[in-house]
C-alpha cells in the first residue's frame, strides 16, 4: 500500500480507532492480543519492538511479560499522540516509548530486540518482504517475531457470513462511528489481498526466518503468525 495514503488514512480516524476496533471485533480483539502475547513468553523477552504500533495495545500488553523496554513504530503520528496519552494516563511512559518510524527502514541497529511483533499492520506495509526482512534484521539471533494479522476463513458457513460481515456490514459500521468510509471500505480490501495461511508462513520463510507456525484464532478469523531468527 502507498505510505502516504495509508498515513493519510490513519490519521483521519485515530480519535476512534480504539473504539471501533472493540465494537467491530465484539471485543475479541483483545483475547487475540494476549495470545499474541503469549506466544513469546518463554522467550522471556527483554527488549521488544512493536512496529505498526497504532495506540499502542499490543505494547501495553505486552507489559504482562515484564520486559525492560518496549519500543513502539507507526507511520501514524495522529495514532502515536493517542497511544501516548494512553501511556501517560496508566503511567506506562517509563516502559513503553513510541516514535515515528517505517517498517521497511528502522532506524535501529542490527541484533537489537529479543522480540518483533506486529498486530493488524503486517498488510499495510507498502513493502511486506521488505518489512519484515527489517524486523528480522533488528532481531537478536534466536529471537522471535509474532503477527497477528486477519485471515479467512475457509469453514462453511462461517465463511460466507464472515465475508458478508466483512463486506457490508463492517464498511457501514465504521463510517458511521468514524464519519469515514474510504477508511472502513480499505480495511476489507486488504485482507481479501493479504496472503494469509500457509502463504504467509512461505512469506516468512523467504524472509530468513524459521521454525514458522500459525495458529487460527475464532473460526479463523485472524491467525498468530510465529517465526525464529
Amino acid at each position: 500500500m502507498e505510505k502516504e495514503y495509508v498515513r493519510s488514512l490513519f490519521d483521519a480516524i485515530a480519535y476512534r480507532y480504539d473504539l471501533l476496533n472493540h465494537v467491530l471485533s465484539g471485543g475479541v480483539d483483545l483475547l487475540w492480543r494476549r495470545e499474541a502475547i503469549e506466544a513469546l513468553k518463554e522467550l522471556r523477552p527483554k527488549k521488544i519492538l512493536d512496529v505498526a504500533t497504532g495506540t499502542a495495545d499490543l505494547a501495553i500488553a505486552a507489559l504482562r511479560l515484564q520486559p525492560e523496554s518496549v519500543v513502539g513504530v507507526d507511520i501514524s503520528e495522529a495514532m502515536l499522540e493517542v497511544g501516548r496519552k494512553k501511556l501517560a494516563g496508566r503511567n506506562l511512559s517509563h516502559t513503553i516509548t513510541l516514535e515515528s518510524g517505517e517498517a521497511e527502514r528502522l532506524r535501529f541497529d542490527d541484533n537489537t530486540f529479543d522480540a518483533a511483533m506486529v498486530a493488524f499492520g503486517a498488510r499495510n506495509f507498502e513493502h511486506l518482504t521488505q518489512g519484515l526482512s527489517e524486523m528480522r534484521r533488528v532481531l537478536r539471533s534466536h529471537g522471535k517475531i509474532v503477527v497477528l494479522e486477519f485471515s479467512k476463513p475457509t469453514s462453511f458457513p462461517f465463511r460466507q457470513l464472515y465475508f458478508m460481515y466483512f463486506r457490508f456490514v463492517l464498511p457501514v459500521i465504521g463510517r458511521l462511528v468514524s464519519k469515514n468510509t474510504e477508511a472502513y471500505q480499505y480495511l476489507p480490501d486488504t485482507v481479501m489481498q493479504f496472503p494469509d495461511g500457509e502463504r504467509f508462513l512461505d512469506v516468512l520463510r523467504s524472509c530468513g526466518f524459521t521454525s514458522v507456525t500459525r495458529k487460527p484464532m475464532t473460526f479463523g478469523i485472524a491467525t498468530i503468525y510465529t517465526g525464529i531468527k
